[in-house]
């Protein structure tokens, strides 16, 4: 069994199982980080905040243009990073100054951020070739792009999820938390849950247009509307992951997110294989979505229905 494996493996056509195996987990690490950014808007603070959908281009458009200009990669995703973390301000004052309903205040900062994406790449497609990025500029051992991308991918999100988990363990973001799970509660106490949504929706939308950033980088290009539909990628790697890997803890929670993205981009890899058309991708995710969605419903219901039955 052994010997055979090995000989599949080193076929031409065992290599390219692994490019492809290779190349998915690579792109479902980097979209962990949006997906870790859905998660703190739409679990933690229990709001459904579509400016993610304009922070994810924004972050792409912010490091390509910088990039472009010769500014160091690092340079770049951190300027990307403070871009976003503006975005989410603006929204988090729509929700809280102008008392706009949080899914609409999404929007118009989602709709918003179109035109100034525009603005920061100067046309609607901003292509990075020949220019240094985080995936060139690390390539240290000269891997592969798929590996490396997988390699620097899976350091940027660890990290990510230490820094989360340390600061959702400070009194800080205890009450960000806090305010997501009882408002009611946490304002009698004395927080200020206006500031801990705005500081929760500037948390989400920096790290979104961090993984803008490194998906433009990995991609080689920068584009306005690439960020359309991503909010129902970003669910879906959520809930596939609260599904497959539980939610026992706070850190279960976090580390459940990404290996749900990986997961999502498993199974579209799949179901491309098998001949799905990729103009049924968004249809697709939307119906495993709602499915998703659904479960704890269909399992009331299962086990209703065996109670009657008994």
């Amino acid at each position: 069994m052994n010997t055979f494996v090995q000989q599949l493996l080193f076929t031409e056509f065992g290599s390219d199982i692994m490019d492809l195996v290779v190349a998915t987990a690579a792109q479902g690490v980097l979209w962990g980080l949006y997906a870790l950014g859905v998660y703190l808007t739409y679990r933690v603070l229990d709001i459904a905040d579509l400016t993610v959908e304009g922070s994810f281009p924004l972050g792409a458009a912010v490091a390509a243009s910088m990039l472009m200009a010769g500014y160091a990669p690092i340079t770049a995703i951190f300027a990307a990073c403070m871009a976003g973390c503006v975005s989410g301000i603006v929204t988090g004052f729509f929700c809280t100054k102008l008392k706009i309903p949080a899914l609409l205040a999404g929007i118009l900062t989602m709709i918003g951020l179109y035109s100034i994406n525009l603005h920061v790449m100067g046309k609607a497609n901003l292509p990075l070739l020949q220019r240094e990025t985080l995936f060139t500029q690390w390539n240290i051992w000269g891997l592969d792009a798929s590996t490396n991308i997988l390699l620097i991918g899976t350091v940027v999100v660890v990290l990510a999820i230490l820094l989360t988990y340390w600061f959702f363990g400070t009194e800080l973001g205890t009450a960000i938390r806090a305010t997501g799970a009882n408002p009611h509660m946490i304002r009698a106490n004395g927080v200020n849950t206006d500031v801990m949504i705005v500081l929760g929706l500037l948390l989400s939308n920096g790290m979104v247009a961090v993984c803008g950033a490194l998906v433009a980088q990995s991609n080689g290009f920068a584009d306005v509307g690439m960020g359309t539909g991503t909010i129902v990628i970003g669910l879906a790697s959520v809930i596939i992951g609260e599904v497959l890997f539980g939610t026992r803890s706070f850190k279960n929670w976090l580390i459940s997110v990404v290996l749900g993205s990986v997961v999502y981009r498993a199974v579209i890899a799949i179901v491309l294989q098998l001949g799905m058309q990729p103009n049924d991708l968004k249809l697709f995710t939307a119906i495993l979505v709602a499915i998703a969605l659904s479960l704890p419903l269909i399992q009331e219901k299962y086990h209703a229905m065996r109670k009657g039955a008994e």
